[in-house]
């Protein structure tokens, strides 16, 4: 594959910060709905009920730097550094998570086939975020490159380590909030299993909406 010029590369990375905006508005929706959100970001948000002195992006930043050294863990000498751009990205994720927190406030949510709603809505637009970053194709994730690192290092597929993650995600979570609450259940409900079992769905159909056209784009071939 010939190397990408600079133009491509510039657009890549904008693309990528598009789709962590998106991302991360997908998951403030969610939050708002207050029915759980995505396994990968319930242990902060449950963290985030505990701990409020953090706002949830702040906590979301704790946690990928968490995953983030994570990586470096598993992988060792094999860490890529370009990888470390995680780390701002991270933040930014973060920072767009507490904007979206703030937006999101203004939209009445007492009744629960709004809230159900909410969860939908934001799932999609989650959704659309990660397959916005996917496309971009420079950094991954924390979440998504903890899961690669695992997979490659132990020589498995990628699904059945990322189904496997998500899973310890919520057990995690529940864990944390019986702890934290008193034995109640807190932050992790139907929307976190909404969540999970539609954004790989949303994905799918996102990427066969908009492959094509955005890496037209990214080349130039518009």
């Amino acid at each position: 594959m010939d190397k990408m010029s600079k133009q491509e590369l510039v657009k890549r990375y904008i693309l990528l910060v598009i789709g962590l905006f998106f991302s991360a508005l997908g998951v403030a929706i969610t939050k708002r709905g207050d029915l759980g959100v995505s396994p990968i970001s319930s242990v902060a948000n449950v963290v985030a009920e505990k701990f409020s002195f953090f706002s949830l992006g702040s906590w979301l930043i704790v946690w990928n730097c968490v995953l983030i050294l994570g990586q470096m863990i598993v992988l060792r000498k094999n860490f890529n550094p370009i990888q470390l751009l995680q780390i701002p990205l991270s933040f930014l994720f973060g920072w767009f998570t507490d904007f979206g927190v703030w937006a999101a406030s203004f939209i009445p949510a007492e009744i629960y086939p709004v809230r159900l709603l909410m969860v939908f809505v934001g799932t999609v637009i989650l959704g659309f975020g990660i397959t916005l970053c996917v496309i971009a194709n420079v950094v991954m994730n924390s979440g998504e490159a903890f899961v690669k690192a695992i997979s490659d290092t132990a020589h498995k597929n990628f699904g059945s380590i990322k189904i496997g993650f998500d899973v310890c995600c919520v057990v995690a979570t529940v864990a944390l909030s019986l702890v934290f609450f008193h034995f109640n259940i807190v932050g992790t409900r139907e929307g976190t299993i909404i969540a999970a079992l539609l954004t790989g769905f949303v994905i799918k159909l996102f990427t066969k909406l908009i492959q094509a056209p955005a890496t037209r784009l990214l080349h130039g071939n518009v």
